[in-house]
């Protein structure tokens, strides 16, 4: 299991008393990821939970967290986008922001969220299997978007590698995951959330 920090990038607007970290495992059959978003938080715009999570369109216009994965040597990669509205979705691109459609493999992304005052907490599991060979190694990067309550919008990321925010920059997929354990050595099965979870 690797553990992250997320960075707001510097030319966009700062919000100090927030933090968002998290941690991501690699399984024989996906990735496990949560995210922690802490602090201040009732300076920024979280969407109420859905009625009905579904996948949509431009998640990034509010606050979103991210995923973008890889496999090493390859231009092909996959954009997740995770509401804590409890809305998803996944795209496929051929290169650098070239060739994006909706991954078809990948039909429901449940996911669990849990708001507290001062924290808000996302996990889910990915599939991956359809997507990366076992064999391979998957380089990651990992983001989010966060809209304040005055409108302004907040990019975060392990690094940021332009003059302005780009989570799309291969150079910014800076955390990699070894091939994934074989099925015998790969203790416990994946969870499976069904439905978002708010305390």
């Amino acid at each position: 299991m690797s553990a992250f920090t997320l960075l707001p990038h510097p030319q966009t607007p700062a919000l100090p008393a927030v933090q968002l970290t998290g941690t991501v495992a690699r399984r024989s059959d996906g990735l496990l990821i949560s995210y922690a978003l802490c602090g201040n938080i009732e300076d920024i715009v979280l969407p109420e939970q859905a009625a009905a999570p579904s996948r949509r369109d431009t998640l990034w216009q509010q606050t979103c967290f991210e995923l973008f994965a890889a496999p090493a040597g390859s231009c092909r990669y996959w954009e997740i986008n995770l509401s804590p509205a409890g809305d998803w979705n996944v795209y496929a691109f051929s290169a650098c922001r070239t060739g994006m459609r909706e991954e078809p493999s990948v039909t429901a992304l449940p996911f669990r969220v849990e708001r507290q005052p001062a924290s808000l907490r996302l996990e889910l599991f990915v599939p991956l299997d359809a997507l990366v060979a076992q064999t391979e190694l998957i380089e990651l990067g990992i983001t989010a978007v966060l809209k304040s309550r005055s409108g302004q919008m907040s990019y975060w990321a392990l690094t940021h590698c332009a003059p302005k925010p780009d989570f799309h920059l291969r150079e910014s997929f800076t955390l990699r995951l070894p091939p994934a354990l074989s099925s015998s050595e790969d203790h416990g099965t994946a969870p499976v959330f069904s439905e978002i979870f708010s305390a």
